[in-house]
């Protein structure tokens, strides 16, 4: 067996220190400010990363976070040139601000370095390709961090949209609701890469591109500023796929009532998945006349249209169960640094969806559609 991959963080906060822990633990999960991980959340297909990735290190400009590597036992460097300059460290985990990480993936592949990084891993579309243009020349692979691939709560809807389990889906619906507002600290300032669709947004595209293999001709989108005037603290972004299928992918942080994280329906039934818990319901027709339905009272008038279906009419039905390696991610990074492996997630998806970002950001600006592709 390999030598395990050597990798150095840079940035060391809330994901940085998430990352350590995962990497450190060898549990791959990335629970910031905790050591007792190594059990949570692991199911028997999952990697053991502790075989395929250590911990060579961490930095950070702040030293209350140094102080805190160290509580832990992590080694620190003293800045992010010393983690280039040591020959033992094969790759760096990028993990600080978003504006820095154009410059620093750059420097790390020109020092030899692997380079997995943190997502939005590029503010803008053109920073990413210019990253991708050193990775071909230093032949050094960047990998993008876009790890919500991996939920559950995904792994349920992509199941029920690539099985039909509710017929022809039509219409995708994901709302990411908290009620904090933007995190106080640099995410709230536009310069340095702030704001919902670039911290949110990047995954939730990510995952519905990559579950609709369709073009996407349409886009609008609105944001909102209700607790940040710089940086957007949600939006609603509308897009309509090559197909007609639609989808609404909305983000909040002052919604104080929950939503459900997903819906989708489908010409045969609809299921919705509640919560993080993955708590939720499908329902599938078995009948479409249900001809001995009866209207009823519905605000000022009768409906049979609204009426709810007979129970012989539809099954309810649980949700999906699935399977899949939560660590995924890392060993495959760990596998296509060492040339065993095609990346799962390519710098070509990463600028698919920065794309459509900064489309998403043209058509709140002007107020109207965006054509896409």
């Amino acid at each position: 067996m390999s030598e395990p991959l050597r990798i150095a963080i840079v940035g060391c906060g809330g994901m940085g220190g998430g990352h350590a822990i995962a990497i450190a633990s060898g549990s791959g999960n990335a629970e910031w400010n905790s050591n007792d991980v190594a059990s949570q959340r692991i199911g028997a297909q999952d990697t053991d990363i502790s075989k395929k990735l250590v911990l060579a290190g961490t930095y950070d400009i702040a030293e209350e976070r140094q102080e805190w590597a160290r509580e832990r036992g992590y080694h620190t460097y003293g800045s992010f040139e010393e983690i280039l300059a040591d020959e033992t460290v094969d790759a760096v985990l990028i993990a600080t601000p978003n504006h820095l990480h154009h410059d620093e993936a750059i420097a790390a592949m020109r020092a030899g370095k692997d380079v997995l990084c943190e997502k939005p891993v590029m503010i803008t579309s053109e920073e990413l390709l210019d990253v991708l243009a050193v990775a071909k020349e230093t032949g050094k692979v960047f990998y993008p961090r876009q790890n919500r691939r991996w939920d559950k709560d995904y792994r349920i809807i992509k199941k029920i949209y690539d099985e039909k389990l509710v017929g022809d889906v039509f219409n995708v619906e994901c709302k990411i609701m908290g009620s904090r507002g933007i995190p106080g600290d640099w995410r709230g300032v536009k310069a340095y890469g702030g704001g919902m669709m670039l911290d949110w947004g990047v995954h939730i595209i990510d995952r519905l591109l990559i579950m609709v293999p369709e073009k996407v001709k349409r886009v609008f989108c609105s944001c909102t500023h209700v607790t940040n005037k710089e940086c957007d603290d949600g939006f609603k972004l509308h897009l309509t796929f090559e197909s007609g299928l639609t989808a609404v992918l909305e983000v909040g942080t002052c919604h104080f009532v929950p939503s459900p994280i997903w819906t989708i329906y489908g010409n045969y039934g609809s299921a919705r998945v509640d919560n993080w818990e993955c708590e939720g319901v499908m329902m599938r027709l078995t009948d479409w006349s249900d001809k001995d339905t009866k209207p009823i009272l519905a605000g000022a008038g009768l409906t049979k249209t609204m009426a709810p279906r007979l129970e012989n009419s539809v099954d309810e039905l649980s949700l999906p169960e699935v399977e899949f390696d939560n660590n995924e991610l890392y060993s495959n990074f760990v596998d296509t640094c060492r040339g065993e492996a095609e990346q799962i997630v390519t710098g070509e998806q990463a600028v698919r969806v920065l794309r459509l970002m900064e489309a998403a950001f043209a058509s709140d600006a002007a107020g109207k559609i965006v054509e896409f592709e």
